[in-house]
């Protein structure tokens, strides 16, 4: 049940889950109903090609189209009762294969199948029936391990059952006004041979790329040459496939998608595809055209290249949510994607999350957090903080080098914070974990605290002093303080308290950026910080 002042809120949010989700309420007026005016579930679609793994572009897809989806359960509730949807993941297992993947084994054997169904090819790993099985139960583990709600759904069981056969049967019909939609999009030598429909081979299983004549749309019969020989040839059953843009808007046509988004890469895809499901008698989904993930240079992101970021290098240097985080905001500006942005988005999830409980509903639909927990049915952890930032933990973990170990860091964290352990902080423990694999590959191996000059070291041996005439437990905003103090002393000469931070991030911890000294001589221990500050005087 949802409160009305959360409905109404929901309605006139700016958030875009909110505004994607209100396109359906007017597209419905109201939410979705059957012919005698029963509220049926809206269908929500997202799209898989199997011939290879899982991948960040999986990710975002499924997530994004989760949060539109429990947005509109909010704005089309009626009495404060969830609207009703469903959530498929689509799996194109019967396109062709059209080259060996370089990460595979047996890549002789899939050589010898090329051009077959993905779910007709056997699988080079040899724990499946077929190559497509293998990376749709990857699919399937890659969204159960992140909790999503929805349906699996293949084009091979689709074809091959006939459940798409009456869909084909109104490709068929209108054969020629798909036609007339799709040759003038393509190259003079490509109309040639174009067809909307791929027979299967019955001499060699391959999906054909040849000009197709309709004989009897009724029974799928179509005429077509096979290796030399003019045959005729029924489409049903798993017996043809369609070209990408037709068989988009046939699986629309027949399974009825309300919505789905998808990159920009597809822009022209969506466009030509709407106009395809029109002509078999359906209707265009509502949907966002995101844009797609930039490297560190502001190059777009290849896979030839491998310039991109995967999953497992995410969760391997931050949080699920962090990632859930990131790919939130504005998905319709293009993003960097690489190991940078990572600590940042680690503490932006936290930040908002903490601040849950004050917002109004107003601010609280456009926070990312919310939405994320939301989405994931775990309203409780609204306000939730950590004890330390990421950023903060980072740079603990910088000064105690690349060796350093997860006991060795929870044991600095018991300086700081009542109760310090794994236990009783596991998201903090998942952090500490993140924080050591960050700090082994990105900031040890380039690790370079410069000599302070002469001023800077005169500024140091006053903190210096400061620290060695001070009780270990004093508050760490208390020595904030004092750092400030210091850095705004015109005998030192900086211009800004930004130089005076600069100069001691750069002289004890070798960044430019860094935590606040305060907290960081808390969490590090006055001793300990004092040792930095000798090592840094050693080089003046």
């Amino acid at each position: 049940m949802f409160d009305e002042a959360l409905i109404s809120a929901a309605r006139s949010s700016k958030a875009w889950p909110f505004q994607e989700a209100m396109k359906l309420v007017k597209r419905f007026n109201g939410s979705k109903k059957d012919q005698d005016g029963k509220v049926v579930p809206v269908l929500f679609e997202t799209g898989y090609g199997p011939s290879g793994l899982p991948h960040i572009g999986t990710f975002q897809e499924v997530l994004r189209t989760t949060l539109v989806r429990r947005a509109y359960e909010i704005v089309a509730s009626e009495d404060s009762t969830p609207a009703p949807t469903r959530l498929v993941a689509f799996s194109d297992d019967m396109d062709g294969l059209r080259k060996v993947p370089d990460n595979v084994p047996n890549k002789d054997m899939l050589a010898k199948h090329l051009g077959m169904p993905l779910s007709r090819i056997p699988d080079p790993f040899g724990s499946n029936d077929s190559f497509a099985g293998t990376n749709n139960r990857r699919l399937r583990e890659f969204l159960d391990r992140f909790g999503f709600d929805y349906e699996f759904v293949s084009a091979s069981d689709r074809y091959n059952s006939g459940a798409f056969d009456d869909a084909l049967r109104q490709v068929l019909r209108k054969y020629d006004d798909i036609q007339a939609i799709m040759l003038p999009t393509l190259r003079e030598e490509r109309r040639k041979t174009y067809s909307p429909v791929l027979p299967v081979s019955p001499k060699s299983g391959i999906v054909l790329q040849v000009p197709v004549e309709v004989v009897d749309a009724e029974n799928g019969i179509v005429r077509f040459e096979d290796e030399g020989e003019i045959i005729e040839h029924c489409i049903f059953g798993g017996q043809a496939k369609l070209q990408w843009k037709v068989d988009w808007a046939m699986r629309w046509y027949a399974l009825g998608v309300d919505y789905e988004m998808c990159g920009k890469d597809l822009t022209d895809s969506v466009t030509q595809s709407g106009r395809i499901v029109q002509v078999l008698g359906g209707k265009k989904p509502e949907g966002m055209i995101y844009e797609l993930f930039l490297d560190a240079n502001g190059e777009k992101i290849s896979k030839s290249k491998g310039n991109g970021l995967s999953i497992e290098e995410w969760l391997t240097y931050g949080s699920e949510e962090s990632l859930g985080h990131y790919l939130f905001a504005n998905p319709k500006s293009a993003k960097q994607l690489h190991i940078g942005v990572i600590p940042r988005a680690v503490d932006e999830y936290w930040q908002f999350r903490e601040r849950i409980p004050e917002q109004d509903w107003d601010k609280r639909l456009g926070n990312p957090a919310w939405n994320l927990l939301h989405a994931a049915g775990n309203d409780e952890g609204a306000g939730d903080t950590l004890p330390v930032t990421y950023g903060l933990l980072l740079n603990l973990v910088s000064v105690l080098g690349a060796e350093a170990t997860r006991e060795q860091v929870w044991a600095y964290l018991a300086n700081y914070v009542q109760d310090a352990t794994p236990e009783a902080y596991p998201d903090l423990d998942v952090l500490v974990g993140t924080a050591l694999a960050y700090n082994r590959d990105f900031v040890a191996p380039t690790l370079n605290r410069r000599a302070p000059s002469a001023t800077e070291a005169s500024a140091l041996r006053e903190l210096d002093a400061y620290l060695a005439g001070i009780a270990a437990d004093t508050p760490a905003e208390e020595m904030q303080t004092q750092v400030y103090e210091i850095g705004k002393k015109e005998e030192y000469g900086f211009e800004s308290l930004r130089d005076w931070f600069k100069a001691l991030y750069q002289t004890l911890l070798g960044s430019d950026q860094g935590p606040r000294m305060g907290s960081f001589i808390a969490l590090y221990g006055i001793e300990n910080s004092r040792k930095l500050i000798a090592d840094a005087l050693a080089k003046a």
